[in-house]
């Protein structure tokens, strides 16, 4: 019966063998078994058991990939917000689009920021700053008198001049001490930078130990004015030599009445927090915005005052459980979306644990990120890099995954976001531009022209609902300019994870297929010194296999390189391999069955030296499957040839071990593979007979069903037909000549 949809039979075979059906294929086999061999099976007991744990076995990975989906769903659900959405969703200047919103309770009308600012300017402008009076520097001043009047006195004894202050020294000294007291009780201010110029009425606070008052600065003294209350003081005084002291006064002078911005800020931020944040009340019952009205800037307030009241209302702890049931609902139901998608678009992900965890943990990645930004004051959610995600994705898989995931992702994450609607759509807009662009992490020019392009959609989006919501340019939030500026930057972070990425989940990247496609990697070397004309025959199989693999869309990239080392194991034989032949044959000298050995020998070792030096096991893949489990069929002939009662049925020793190809690159590299030796017997080949070289090769590797396990289409097979039809009349070079068997061992042994 045919089936819709499918496009070969090993779409068929995929369905036979799908984990779905395999419990019952187990039943089935196990039935057979207790009919034929009841021994071996141990009767009906045996049957069920191992019935019962081949289920298990079957079921395990599921079980593995439905708690990976769970725990995700739980894990973004505690990191959502933990009170409720507000349901309306309103702009300043925009339309109403719900019903007349009457206010359910009554609430205060929060002032708007601009108003909130305008009375901290005018607190800021009339608050008085606190200086502190500082008693240790008028003792010290006062001691430091002491001192240097006392050393003044010891220079004077000679002198004459001074006969009083020697006669009288006490007095002058209690004079200068009690002329200090009063200047440093009144105070010396030092006035900070910016307090200069206010004027003679403005009005400081004098902290003077438990004691507080106000002053004007016109009333306290400055350094200048203090010299020139001892000038004008001291000739008033009843001293018969007021001239000696006024010099030690005026050196010890000092401010001691100093700005303390501690206490300042202090009791700023006192008052600012005392300062009214509302303004009027709105009554239950009222009408807050009429259907289709517009929102002005006071309707505006009351309705941001209605939200902040609302949420505040309905977050309780009673609420919180609900509000997390929400939150758990949504997240299930995108994730159970995406995990659906991965199944029935992208089986060959969903089937295999790393690729499902690689794709996966991306939204509980970002939303962990959203949520930390969110939890910083200091931050934004705009400088996410969310085009990261279909980068990396789209380098390891398809375009349509990667568009899928990054959708997945910027949903999920606008739930968590307090930014809005406009958010979602730039990061929509942004991950479209990355696959429009073609972005290649393997060519940087075109990799920052991308970031170019990404750039520009943030901008003009930005701009563009910004102009929408707010109806001119003067409000535009430009700091959200350089937030997507650094989000653009933190996108360039793709390129070195990528390499990390692979590593981590046993991925091969594009950045790591162009390093190994390097001629001077040692393997390549060691090909080329060994083996020169296996080399030359990798090349060509590699022109080959590349362009029928761009024709059909597959990964040309990965054929490319893998056709570079799918004989690497031929180093270790080189002469026994007809295309690094000279002049004697050394299959001459051994049996036919050793010669098969050695030929069908340069897939194992191949697959030991690409382990040795860490080849990516797709690249494995290939060695193992480029000659599938064909024979070597030209020994094999001539060794029924001389062994007739040779068993035909008892070939493996003749066989190459498998497997055959699996994918559509395995599939055309093996079939180049062949097309390509071969083509290298014929001496002045004429069209038809490449042609019909290519057609006998594709004919016999499909009767051989050495391509049932491939995901090629017969449609696909067919273009790669053509293809190699075409390459090989453009790439043909003549060898010698050789009779249809010995076609058959150059093709082998090549």
């Amino acid at each position: 019966m045919e089936r819709p949809g499918l496009t070969s039979l090993a779409q068929e075979r995929a369905i036979l063998h799908s984990p779905d059906l395999l419990p019952d294929i187990f039943i089935l086999k196990n039935k057979i078994d207790l009919i034929t061999h009841p021994k071996k099976t141990g009767g009906y007991t045996n049957f069920f058991m191992q019935k019962k744990w081949q289920s298990w076995f079957v079921r395990l990975p599921h079980l593995v990939r439905y708690l990976l989906v769970f725990g995700i769903i739980i894990f973004i659900s505690f990191l959502a917000p933990k009170n409720a959405q507000f349901k309306y969703h309103f702009e300043k200047g925009q339309i109403w689009r719900y019903d007349d919103l009457v206010a359910p309770f009554d609430f205060a009308i929060q002032k708007s920021q601009e108003e909130l600012a305008t009375d901290i300017q005018a607190l800021e402008t009339s608050f008085s700053p606190y200086y502190l009076m500082s008693p240790s520097v008028g003792k010290d001043r006062k001691r430091r008198f002491t001192e240097e009047f006392a050393a003044q006195l010891n220079m004077t004894r000679n002198d004459r001049t001074f006969r009083d202050v020697l006669q009288n020294p006490g007095i002058y000294t209690d004079y200068g001490a009690r002329m200090l007291d009063r200047i440093y009780q009144r105070g010396i201010i030092q006035l900070a930078p910016e307090h200069q110029g206010k004027g003679k009425e403005f009005v400081i606070n004098i902290v003077d130990g438990n004691t507080t008052y106000q002053q004007t600065v016109e009333n306290i003294l400055t350094l200048q004015t203090a010299k020139e209350l001892l000038s004008d003081t001291l000739p008033y005084s009843n001293l018969r030599e007021p001239e000696f002291l006024y010099p030690l006064l005026e050196s010890v002078l000092a401010p001691n009445l100093l700005y303390s911005d501690t206490l300042t800020a202090k009791f700023k931020n006192a008052l600012i927090a005392q300062l009214p944040t509302h303004r009027g009340m709105v009554r239950e019952g009222e009408l807050i915005v009429g259907e289709s009205n517009a929102v002005s800037e006071e309707t505006y307030q009351k309705l941001v005052s209605y939200q902040a009241q609302y949420e505040a209302t309905v977050s309780g702890a009673s609420a919180y459980w609900w509000i997390l049931a929400g939150y758990f609902l949504m997240a299930a139901l995108v994730i159970g979306l995406f995990y659906a998608y991965l199944r029935l678009y992208a089986p060959e992900v969903h089937a295999q644990t790393n690729k499902l965890v690689f794709v996966m943990i991306w939204p509980a990645v970002f939303s962990y990120l959203v949520f930390a930004t969110e939890q910083t004051a200091f931050l934004n959610a705009y400088l996410l890099p969310f085009c990261v995600v279909p980068i990396v994705v789209k380098t390891f898989f398809t375009a349509r995954l990667a568009l899928f995931t990054h959708l997945i992702v910027v949903v999920i994450t606008g739930f968590l976001s307090s930014i809005g609607l406009e958010f979602v759509l730039l990061q929509l807009l942004a991950g479209m531009v990355v696959l429009v662009s073609k972005v290649d992490t393997r060519d940087w020019s075109r990799f920052f022209y991308s970031m170019l392009y990404i750039y520009l959609t943030y901008i003009i989006s930005y701009m563009a609902i910004s102009l929408v919501q707010e109806g001119n340019f003067e409000t535009l939030n430009w700091p959200v300019f350089g937030w997507l500026g650094v989000n653009v930057f933190l996108t360039l972070l793709a390129y070195p994870l990528i390499p990390l990425l692979e590593r981590i989940f046993g991925f091969t990247s594009p950045i790591t297929l162009v390093e190994l496609s390097d001629m001077n990697r040692p393997l390549l070397r060691e090909l080329a010194l060994k083996a020169p004309g296996t080399l030359q025959h990798s090349l060509q199989v590699g022109n080959l296999s590349e362009t029928a693999a761009r024709k059909i869309g597959a990964d040309h990239l990965l054929i490319r390189v893998a056709a570079l080392y799918h004989d690497i194991g031929k180093t270790l034989h080189p002469e026994y391999f007809i295309e690094n032949q000279t002049v004697k044959n050394p299959h001459a000298d051994i049996s036919h069955r050793e010669s098969a050995q050695i030929i069908i020998g340069h897939v194992s070792e191949g697959v030991k030296m690409a382990k040795k030096y860490r080849l990516p096991t797709v690249l494995v893949d290939f060695i193992k499957s480029h000659h599938g489990t064909t024979r070597a069929e030209y020994f094999y002939r001539n060794y029924i040839k001389e062994n007739p009662d040779f068993d035909e049925g008892e070939d493996q020793s003749f066989r190459y071990p498998g497997p055959k190809p699996r994918t559509k690159e395995e599939a055309i590299m093996m079939l180049a593979d062949s097309i390509e030796a071969a083509g290298k017997s014929l001496k002045n080949p004429k069209e038809k007979d490449l042609d019909e070289l290519v057609d006998k090769i594709i004919t016999g590797k499909v009767t051989q069903h050495q391509l049932s396990d491939a995901e090629l289409t017969f449609s696909e097979l067919e273009t790669c037909r053509q293809v190699f039809k075409e390459v090989m009349k453009s790439i043909y070079h003549g060898r010698i000549e050789y009779p249809e068997a010995e076609a058959e061992q150059a093709e082998e042994t090549t």
